[in-house]
């Protein structure tokens, strides 16, 4: 029996996505998700709150020159609504708030476009933002922005980000005055009479639950009854500030997922996007995949869902660009170029010969001073690939990395190793130089670690071969001796 396409039902408040597996409601034209039907739970979405404070993109700002990282709320309502795409396979919508000058000192200076995606036998849904800030606005500052949902809390009660990260959680009531003690922050709080016993004298905050950008790919909570998983994937770091080893939140009591994009927790006023008034910048967020997952066998483990959750999270990683989405400011699979090499270390007090660098991080930014990755807010870091090899995957592997890029131009390649012998991570920078749009880089590398009484040394030896898709050619660029940084 052939399966049912997309339905899109637009009512006068609401418009509806159906595929026959979830039906998921948005409000229109604000662009906020109200509902989600799935597995015969008429709502997955926190029923007791108001239908804007169930899924939204939220952000916060402040204007040029304010001090701290405390802004102004804004939870994105939008204006307008548009079908981007409408046929069996696919449904996209947009919904657009656009900025004008009499919104001055009161919305944030930015046209926002959020787009929401549903497939044909997809379980689950896709969305992504535009923001775009034109050069002749004013100057302002952007401290966060991300996508909330808040779960039905008389259904989700397990959360799970990791295979060592997962637990029964509190209730949100647990939190409340009468039933727990602030402690030295309001968001950490003594659980003094929680309803649930087994609770009492846990603390909960939900910075307990932040985790690594490197490490946030999927996260999100269990329904016992009926089994139903809901799950947050992040199948790329590449629109996510501040490289791999920026901590974000994932999930907490409430029960909240979140999809952070870019925060200042843990960094301060460093990571806060500064634009001037003669500043223009456009920069497209996910899409990120809402996964939803139920049990067929009445008797099965709840628990199994988490490892559906995961092997869906390396599907969407694998489908990593995606071809789908219809935004002309998506770089497409066809539109990016592809980088591919070896890269070898020698640590001379560990192995005489070159080995696989296995464990390093190897990224594309933009040139900048060393170390700049780490607060790179505004532009992309394409493609952080951990090259992870076990014995029987090492002589097939041999360091061998593969990823595909948005552009080449005027970038730098960034790798990130741990010297085997102090146990340093190591970054070395790589000037690209500039390069054609979507063009294909083949590199090998090859790293020499040397420990002296003086400190630590690296010698680079590294080789690049650019290929051209049009010609076939391949060209010997350049070659570097000696150049390397550490931090």
């Amino acid at each position: 029996m052939p399966s049912q396409g997309v339905k899109l039902y637009v009512q006068d408040k609401h418009v509806v996505l159906d595929n026959g597996i979830l039906q998921v409601t948005i409000s229109n034209p604000d662009g906020i998700l109200t509902a989600i039907q799935y597995n015969g739970i008429d709502n997955l979405l926190a029923v007791e709150n108001q239908e804007a404070d169930r899924g939204y993109w939220d952000l916060v700002w402040n204007l040029a020159g304010s001090k701290g990282t405390k802004g102004k709320f804004d939870r994105i309502e939008a204006t307008s609504f548009e079908v981007i795409v409408e046929n069996e396979d696919q449904v996209e919508l947009s919904f657009t708030r656009t900025w004008n000058p009499s919104l001055e000192g009161k919305v944030v200076p930015l046209n926002i476009e959020k787009r929401f995606i549903m497939l044909r036998n997809s379980s689950g849904f896709y969305t992504y933002a535009i923001y775009e800030h034109l050069k002749e606005w004013p100057a302002f500052n952007l401290d966060r922005f991300r996508v909330a949902f808040k779960l039905r809390k008389d259904k989700f009660h397990y959360m799970a980000m990791a295979d060592n990260r997962q637990r029964y959680m509190p209730l949100p009531d647990d939190r409340l005055p009468y039933r727990s003690q602030t402690l030295a922050y309001p968001e950490a709080v003594l659980l003094v009479d929680p309803m649930e016993t087994e609770f009492r004298g846990e603390v909960d905050d939900k910075y307990q639950y932040s985790c690594e950008n490197k490490d946030n790919r999927v996260h999100g909570w269990i329904c016992n009854d009926p089994p139903v998983g809901f799950w947050q994937i992040t199948p790329s770091d590449e629109f996510r500030s501040a490289g791999p080893h920026k901590q974000n939140l994932t999930s907490h009591v409430g029960p909240t997922t979140l999809a952070v994009m870019h925060s200042v927790h843990y960094s301060g006023e460093d990571l806060i996007l500064k634009f001037g008034s003669n500043e223009a910048w456009k920069k497209v967020f996910g899409p990120i995949f809402i996964y939803l997952n139920s049990l067929s066998d009445a008797g099965g483990n709840p628990l199994s869902l988490w490892e559906d959750a995961k092997q869906q999270m390396r599907i969407e990683v694998q489908d990593w660009p995606y071809t789908f989405p219809a935004s002309q400011d998506f770089p497409q699979s066809h539109q990016r170029g592809n980088v591919s090499g070896r890269l070898l270390v020698k640590d001379r007090y560990v192995c005489k010969d070159y080995i696989p660098a296995n464990g390093a991080y190897v990224g594309l930014a933009p040139p900048g001073d060393v170390g700049s990755w780490q607060s790179e807010v505004k532009g992309m870091i394409y493609s952080w690939v951990i090259l992870y090899m076990n014995r029987q995957e090492m002589a097939l592997h041999c360091g061998k990395l593969e990823s595909r890029i948005a552009l080449l131009q005027n970038s730098t390649f960034l790798i990130r190793v741990r010297c085997l012998s102090t146990g340093y991570m190591l970054t070395i920078l790589t000037d690209l130089g500039s390069m054609g749009y979507g063009k294909d880089m083949q590199i090998y590398i090859l790293i020499e670690i040397w420990f002296t009484q003086l400190g630590l040394v690296t010698i680079q030896k590294t080789g690049f071969l650019l290929r051209s898709p049009e010609r076939m050619m391949t060209t010997h660029i350049k070659e570097l001796h000696g150049k390397s940084s550490s931090n």
